[in-house]
């Protein structure tokens, strides 16, 4: 309830409307205040995505965004573990998170350049939006460059952490195991799709995070736009 008030006292001031006395002080939130709190409010998301996501352990460890074995590879994987080569399924699904994590800081110029060239209309849309409209934002004007960025990113890291080699040597065996028929996959595609699905899911965490948690509004400009009066 406190956050409706509070997003829909901040549409009130994008559509210039004063609200009437309640929990928010609308009144008290200037169009400049409003643009520039969601501005910061996205810009640390963005920071704060882009840190979690591009450590070791970034993608790997965190069961929202990891990157497993291709859902239509799954059949497969059953059948390698079953014949003992868990081991080598783990090694190739840890290098596919090793190429995401080191391409992930590669984001971060890309969607601040999003960022600075946020229009006030964007910026009203986004606030009368929902907890992650922000990242649909950016979802929506970056994704192209930033799969562009990944690309010989993603590439290069799966070559020196073994992700093609590791594949190749998986797919090699599979057919060995009776009645599976190796589906083709495009490795290659399938990585770079995920770490770019993986940055923009932990981007809307962080997101909704500030939005909505009081204690994720450090500064005074977000304590204003976003906190309770």
């Amino acid at each position: 309830m406190v956050l409706a008030l509070a997003m829909a006292s901040l549409a009130g001031v994008c559509r210039g409307e004063v609200l009437a006395a309640g929990s928010v002080d609308a009144s008290s939130i200037t169009s400049a205040q409003a643009a520039g709190g969601l501005k910061e409010a996205l810009s640390r998301g963005v920071s704060a995505a882009v840190a979690d996501t591009g450590k070791p352990g970034g993608f790997e460890n965190n069961p929202l965004i990891k990157i497993v074995m291709p859902e239509k590879l799954q059949t497969v994987e059953k059948g390698l573990r079953a014949v003992g080569m868990g081991a080598q399924v783990d090694g190739f699904e840890h290098s596919m998170n090793a190429a995401a994590e080191e391409a992930a800081p590669a984001a971060k110029s890309i969607l601040m350049e999003a960022l600075s060239s946020m229009s006030f209309a964007d910026a009203k849309q986004i606030v009368l939006g929902g907890n992650t409209a922000g990242t649909e934002y950016f979802r929506r004007t970056s994704s192209g460059q930033i799969s562009d960025a990944f690309r010989p990113i993603i590439e290069k890291a799966m070559a020196h952490t073994g992700v093609t080699e590791k594949f190749g040597a998986l797919m090699g065996s599979a057919p060995k195991i009776p009645f599976m028929k190796t589906p083709t996959v495009d490795i290659n595609s399938y990585v770079l799709e995920k770490s770019v699905a993986g940055l923009f899911t932990m981007m809307g965490q962080e997101e909704a995070k500030i939005r909505t948690n009081p204690a994720a509004q450090v500064t005074p400009l977000l304590k204003t736009v976003f906190g309770r009066f």
